[in-house]
């Protein structure tokens, strides 16, 4: 834990009074990566569909080929628990070196029981596990299965009445997302879901706006949810909910980037008094990494936010969306000692500015070094 922090002429500490200490003379010293949305737990890539798409298939050719989620769910049932907890150990430590102390989980590529509970079970084990925070959410209305295309309030059914007992007898999941898009679920669908996660203790967290301006912001801010994520088409009205709401707006901007459709609207979004955060969306479909750097240099370059706002927003606020804001975000005296040491660097803005160097030195978790 942080005990005390200042100019080494005002704290009560000296330098001898510690087992070890670091000189970071011309380096900074940050609180780690708060990454409040990803889909960290999957197995196998989807590179072959980034070609089909880069020669011209839409979104929709390629899910109707066997595509999308539905490939990547088609993958989760077939791997057992064991090799998908390796794989995606694996995973966390890669996004660890890179500075993230701090993570939230979703579930999402089982659309079964058996599948959504193996990839809940793994993020349990991620916790007790690692030094990382982690936050788990339960997303089960990411998708309709094949098997229910004509029989989604089935699918819904199998969420509410046999998912979600389970869940909630076993504690493994702290939030309940649904992807609320056209195609996908639908405004009353979302309500549905998300308050029968609410009677079984889960908080909503929505993926809204990400293709249309459908009104899942203001759904998400009627139901008190924690977040709603992804935000790249945003009206007026959605804009005004969002920012009279305790709610914050989760931006994933390397989303957008891969897939090349516009970015957030992060200044309209921060002149309006809008609580946003940063993450990565780190999948296999449409964000496939979880570097947080490079969230934070996009988030300058192209979504021209001052390199103080998408730092902020990459840790306290993304604390704030995983309601860890009390432990890590921040350097403050009771907090964990989760932190970024930079190499040396001119100054602060030179971290987004420089994009492609890795420009990280050590990282620390709960007071201990991970490199």
């Amino acid at each position: 834990m942080i005990t005390e922090f200042g100019a080494m002429k005002d704290v009560k500490f000296r330098v001898a009074d510690f087992t070890s200490h670091l000189d970071a003379t011309g380096k900074m010293v940050l609180p780690s990566w708060c990454d409040s949305h990803t889909h960290l737990v999957f197995t196998g890539s989807r590179e072959n569909e980034f070609v089909e798409k880069i020669k011209g298939l839409t979104y929709a050719q390629i899910a109707a080929k066997g595509g999308g989620i539905l490939n990547s769910a088609k993958k989760i049932n077939a791997i057992s628990e064991e090799e998908l907890y390796k794989q995606s150990y694996k995973r966390l430590q890669q996004v660890i070196q890179l500075g993230t102390g701090a993570i939230e989980i979703k579930s999402g590529y089982g659309l079964s029981v058996e599948g959504e509970l193996k990839m809940l079970r793994v993020i349990q084990r991620l916790k007790r596990n690692t030094n990382v925070s982690i936050r788990s959410t339960f997303l089960g209305a990411h998708a309709v299965p094949a098997e229910y295309k004509e029989n989604r309030q089935g699918y819904i059914d199998l969420i509410i009445n046999q998912m979600l007992p389970v869940i909630a007898n076993e504690g493994l999941a702290d939030y309940i997302d649904v992807f609320c898009e056209q195609g996908f679920f639908s405004l009353e669908e979302t309500k549905q879901i998300c308050n029968a996660g609410k009677a079984f203790g889960l908080k909503p967290k929505i993926h809204a706006n990400q293709l249309s301006a459908s009104g899942a912001v203001q759904t998400g801010v009627k139901l008190n949810a924690l977040s709603v994520d992804h935000l790249e088409v945003m009206d007026d009205d959605a804009v005004i909910s969002l920012s009279n709401s305790t709610t914050i707006g989760t931006l994933l901007p390397s989303a957008a980037f891969f897939l090349r459709m516009p970015y957030q609207p992060a200044r309209n979004l921060i002149n309006n008094n809008c609580a946003i955060a940063l993450a990565t969306d780190y999948n296999p479909g449409s964000s496939p990494s979880g570097n947080m750097n490079f969230v934070v240099a996009l988030s300058c370059i192209q979504m021209k936010m001052l390199p103080e706002e998408a730092i902020n927003a990459a840790t306290i606020n993304g604390a704030f969306g995983m309601e860890l804001e009390n432990e890590v975000g921040s350097i403050s005296v009771g907090k964990r000692a989760n932190l970024i040491v930079t190499k040396e660097i001119p100054s602060l803005a030179y971290l987004p500015y420089s994009f492609g160097n890795n420009l990280i030195d050590r990282v620390m978790l709960r007071g201990e070094w991970v490199q």
